[in-house]
Protein backbone atom coordinates (compact mmCIF):
# COMPACT_ATOMS: atom_id res chain seq x y z
CA UNK A 1 0.00 0.00 0.00
CA UNK A 2 0.93 3.75 -0.71
CA UNK A 3 0.87 6.47 1.79
CA UNK A 4 -1.13 9.37 1.07
CA UNK A 5 -0.32 12.70 2.19
CA UNK A 6 -1.88 15.68 2.27
CA UNK A 7 -1.42 19.31 3.56
CA UNK A 8 -4.58 21.88 4.18
CA UNK A 9 -3.74 25.92 3.54
CA UNK A 10 -5.74 28.91 4.55
CA UNK A 11 -7.76 28.90 2.19
CA UNK A 12 -9.11 25.65 3.64
CA UNK A 13 -9.94 27.20 6.62
CA UNK A 14 -8.47 26.71 10.27
CA UNK A 15 -8.79 23.35 11.20
CA UNK A 16 -8.45 23.50 15.02
CA UNK A 17 -11.12 25.01 17.40
CA UNK A 18 -9.87 27.96 20.05
CA UNK A 19 -9.85 30.75 18.66
CA UNK A 20 -11.75 29.59 15.59
CA UNK A 21 -15.58 28.35 16.36
CA UNK A 22 -15.54 24.68 16.88
CA UNK A 23 -18.85 24.55 14.29
CA UNK A 24 -16.65 26.13 11.41
CA UNK A 25 -13.54 23.96 12.56
CA UNK A 26 -15.88 20.80 11.73
CA UNK A 27 -17.20 22.21 8.46
CA UNK A 28 -13.73 22.96 7.21
CA UNK A 29 -12.21 19.50 8.39
CA UNK A 30 -15.11 17.69 6.57
CA UNK A 31 -14.83 20.13 3.31
CA UNK A 32 -10.91 19.10 3.34
CA UNK A 33 -11.49 14.98 3.98
CA UNK A 34 -13.72 15.33 1.32
CA UNK A 35 -11.58 17.17 -0.92
CA UNK A 36 -8.92 14.08 -0.63
CA UNK A 37 -11.75 11.54 -1.01
CA UNK A 38 -11.47 10.44 3.22
CA UNK A 39 -14.33 9.74 5.30
CA UNK A 40 -14.52 11.65 8.21
CA UNK A 41 -15.93 8.39 9.79
CA UNK A 42 -12.80 6.93 8.81
CA UNK A 43 -10.71 9.76 10.22
CA UNK A 44 -8.74 9.76 13.84
CA UNK A 45 -7.91 13.19 15.23
CA UNK A 46 -4.20 13.01 16.90
CA UNK A 47 -5.46 15.26 19.54
CA UNK A 48 -2.12 17.00 21.48
CA UNK A 49 -2.12 18.12 25.42
CA UNK A 50 0.91 20.02 26.99
CA UNK A 51 -0.22 19.78 30.32
CA UNK A 52 2.26 17.33 31.46
CA UNK A 53 5.68 16.61 30.70
CA UNK A 54 5.99 13.79 28.18
CA UNK A 55 6.17 14.30 24.94
CA UNK A 56 6.85 11.07 23.84
CA UNK A 57 3.51 9.43 23.99
CA UNK A 58 2.93 7.12 20.89
CA UNK A 59 -0.77 5.09 20.65
CA UNK A 60 -1.80 1.73 17.51
CA UNK A 61 -5.14 2.07 16.99
CA UNK A 62 -7.29 -0.61 16.09
CA UNK A 63 -10.79 -0.35 13.92
CA UNK A 64 -13.06 0.99 16.74
CA UNK A 65 -10.76 4.05 16.75
CA UNK A 66 -12.00 5.12 13.76
CA UNK A 67 -13.86 8.66 13.63
CA UNK A 68 -12.34 9.39 17.51
CA UNK A 69 -12.21 13.23 17.76
CA UNK A 70 -13.03 13.48 14.29
CA UNK A 71 -17.20 12.84 14.35
CA UNK A 72 -17.18 12.65 18.46
CA UNK A 73 -15.03 13.47 21.17
CA UNK A 74 -11.34 13.11 21.24
CA UNK A 75 -10.84 9.86 23.89
CA UNK A 76 -6.91 10.38 23.77
CA UNK A 77 -4.19 12.68 23.99
CA UNK A 78 -0.70 11.84 22.70
CA UNK A 79 1.95 12.76 20.17
CA UNK A 80 1.66 10.57 17.50
CA UNK A 81 -0.95 7.99 16.02
CA UNK A 82 -0.46 4.68 14.09
CA UNK A 83 -2.45 2.33 12.11
CA UNK A 84 -1.96 -0.90 10.35
CA UNK A 85 -5.06 -1.08 8.53
CA UNK A 86 -5.90 0.91 4.86
CA UNK A 87 -8.39 3.43 4.67
CA UNK A 88 -7.81 4.60 8.39
CA UNK A 89 -6.97 8.28 8.19
CA UNK A 90 -5.35 10.18 10.42
CA UNK A 91 -5.49 13.99 11.06
CA UNK A 92 -3.00 16.38 12.79
CA UNK A 93 -3.97 20.35 13.19
CA UNK A 94 -0.41 22.11 13.04
CA UNK A 95 0.35 25.82 13.75
CA UNK A 96 4.17 26.01 13.03
CA UNK A 97 5.72 22.76 14.15
CA UNK A 98 6.20 19.50 12.17
CA UNK A 99 3.79 16.80 11.60
CA UNK A 100 6.36 13.47 10.28
CA UNK A 101 4.61 10.59 8.75
CA UNK A 102 6.56 7.23 8.83
CA UNK A 103 5.44 4.88 6.74
CA UNK A 104 6.80 1.29 6.35
CA UNK A 105 5.50 -0.10 3.13
CA UNK A 106 6.62 -3.77 3.48
CA UNK A 107 4.87 -4.05 7.23
CA UNK A 108 2.05 -1.47 6.09
CA UNK A 109 2.50 0.62 8.91
CA UNK A 110 1.72 4.69 9.22
CA UNK A 111 2.52 6.56 11.74
CA UNK A 112 1.11 10.66 12.45
CA UNK A 113 3.86 12.21 14.85
CA UNK A 114 3.91 15.64 16.10
CA UNK A 115 7.31 17.27 16.22
CA UNK A 116 7.23 20.32 17.68
CA UNK A 117 9.56 22.11 20.52
CA UNK A 118 8.47 20.20 23.17
CA UNK A 119 8.98 16.76 21.38
CA UNK A 120 11.76 17.57 19.71
CA UNK A 121 14.02 18.02 23.12
CA UNK A 122 12.79 14.58 24.29
CA UNK A 123 14.48 13.08 21.07
CA UNK A 124 10.98 13.02 19.46
CA UNK A 125 12.16 11.89 16.01
CA UNK A 126 14.21 8.90 17.49
CA UNK A 127 11.92 8.11 19.79
CA UNK A 128 8.57 7.58 16.91
CA UNK A 129 11.06 5.21 15.17
CA UNK A 130 11.98 3.20 18.10
CA UNK A 131 8.02 3.01 18.91
CA UNK A 132 7.78 1.45 15.31
CA UNK A 133 11.02 -0.91 15.48
CA UNK A 134 9.59 -2.53 19.14
CA UNK A 135 6.42 -2.49 18.51
CA UNK A 136 6.01 -2.82 14.94
CA UNK A 137 8.58 -4.98 14.01
CA UNK A 138 9.57 -2.43 11.45
CA UNK A 139 12.53 -2.07 9.67
CA UNK A 140 14.06 1.20 9.72
CA UNK A 141 15.80 0.38 6.23
CA UNK A 142 12.08 0.59 4.46
CA UNK A 143 10.86 3.62 6.61
CA UNK A 144 9.83 6.31 4.05
CA UNK A 145 9.29 9.95 6.14
CA UNK A 146 7.87 12.96 5.18
CA UNK A 147 8.23 16.30 7.15
CA UNK A 148 5.57 18.98 6.45
CA UNK A 149 5.93 22.65 5.77
CA UNK A 150 7.22 24.19 9.33
CA UNK A 151 8.73 27.55 10.68
CA UNK A 152 11.90 28.28 9.80
CA UNK A 153 14.95 28.56 12.29
CA UNK A 154 15.24 32.18 11.30
CA UNK A 155 11.83 32.76 12.99
CA UNK A 156 11.68 29.69 15.14
CA UNK A 157 15.28 28.69 16.20
CA UNK A 158 15.77 25.92 18.83
CA UNK A 159 17.55 27.10 21.48
CA UNK A 160 18.62 23.56 23.33
CA UNK A 161 20.09 22.66 19.78
CA UNK A 162 22.39 25.54 19.31
CA UNK A 163 19.75 27.55 17.56
CA UNK A 164 19.34 24.91 14.59
CA UNK A 165 15.83 24.65 12.91
CA UNK A 166 13.15 22.34 13.51
CA UNK A 167 13.62 20.52 10.26
CA UNK A 168 17.30 20.15 10.31
CA UNK A 169 17.06 18.86 14.38
CA UNK A 170 13.90 16.16 13.35
CA UNK A 171 16.28 15.29 10.21
CA UNK A 172 19.32 14.28 12.48
CA UNK A 173 17.25 12.30 14.92
CA UNK A 174 15.74 10.27 12.40
CA UNK A 175 18.85 9.16 11.31
CA UNK A 176 20.14 8.64 14.64
CA UNK A 177 17.55 5.80 14.63
CA UNK A 178 18.51 4.20 11.59
CA UNK A 179 16.37 6.12 8.87
CA UNK A 180 18.21 6.93 5.38
CA UNK A 181 18.81 10.23 4.25
CA UNK A 182 17.24 9.11 0.97
CA UNK A 183 14.00 8.34 3.06
CA UNK A 184 13.15 11.34 4.15
CA UNK A 185 11.36 14.05 2.42
CA UNK A 186 11.73 17.46 3.71
CA UNK A 187 9.02 20.15 3.02
CA UNK A 188 10.35 23.18 2.01
CA UNK A 189 8.06 25.90 2.93
CA UNK A 190 8.99 28.20 5.97
CA UNK A 191 5.10 28.59 7.42
CA UNK A 192 6.23 32.05 9.15
CA UNK A 193 7.15 33.43 5.64
CA UNK A 194 4.54 31.64 3.38
CA UNK A 195 0.77 32.99 4.36
CA UNK A 196 -0.88 30.18 2.03
CA UNK A 197 0.15 28.33 6.12
CA UNK A 198 -1.38 29.41 9.28
CA UNK A 199 1.58 30.47 11.22
CA UNK A 200 0.44 30.95 15.24
CA UNK A 201 3.93 32.42 16.14
CA UNK A 202 3.41 35.06 13.51
CA UNK A 203 0.12 35.83 14.55
CA UNK A 204 1.35 36.54 18.23
CA UNK A 205 4.00 39.06 16.55
CA UNK A 206 1.43 40.72 14.99
CA UNK A 207 2.97 40.01 11.32
CA UNK A 208 -1.05 37.66 10.49
CA UNK A 209 -4.34 39.11 10.51
CA UNK A 210 -6.38 35.99 11.84
CA UNK A 211 -4.73 32.67 13.37
CA UNK A 212 -5.53 29.44 12.77
CA UNK A 213 -4.20 25.93 12.19
CA UNK A 214 -3.45 23.73 8.87
CA UNK A 215 -3.05 20.57 8.94
CA UNK A 216 -1.60 17.58 7.43
CA UNK A 217 -3.86 13.87 6.86
CA UNK A 218 -1.86 10.70 6.06
CA UNK A 219 -3.86 7.02 4.80
CA UNK A 220 -2.46 4.11 2.95
CA UNK A 221 -4.77 3.57 0.35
Amino acid sequence: MQAFISASRVIDGSMKPGANDAHVVQNNRTLFLAKNDIAPEATTLLRLEYGGNDYCRYLSLDESCRGDGIIRESTVDVDALVVTQPHHALLLPLADCIGAVLHDPMTNTLMLSHLGRHNIEQMGGTKSVEYLVSKHEVDTANLRVWLSPAAGKNAYPLHAFNNKGLHEVAIEQLLSAGVSLTNIDVSTIDTTKDKDYFSHSEFLKGNRPTDGRFCVIAVMR
